[in-house]
């Protein structure tokens, strides 16, 4: 069974080939996302790969190096979405009586 796997402290020149490679000793590689800034389309430092073998990838690749960088790879949490979030509201119009 695969696992999706969190993939942070990443250098920020990384290209999805090059997890894959580094991923693919370890199991199977079913996908690879590296996570890019909305605006500038750059990497953001951080990926989600999904590999059969998760737990020996994590073990494997946890605390390497990668490209001056000592790696953090654990698995990846579904995102606790609904609600929260937002802030603001509020003010009361500081200052606009």
């Amino acid at each position: 069974m695969s696992k999706r796997l969190y993939v942070g402290n990443l250098p920020f020149t990384i290209t999805e080939d090059e997890l894959r490679q580094l991923f693919e000793p370890h199991g199977p590689v079913e996908s690879v996302s590296v996570i890019t800034d909305r605006e500038t389309g750059r990497p953001r430092g951080f990926a989600f790969v999904e590999v059969e073998n998760g737990d020996q990838a994590i073990e494997a690749v946890n605390g390497t190096e990668l490209g001056g960088r000592t790696l953090r790879v654990n698995e990846a949490h579904e995102r606790g979405g609904g609600g929260g979030g937002g802030g603001g509201g509020g003010g009361g119009g500081r200052g606009r009586y």
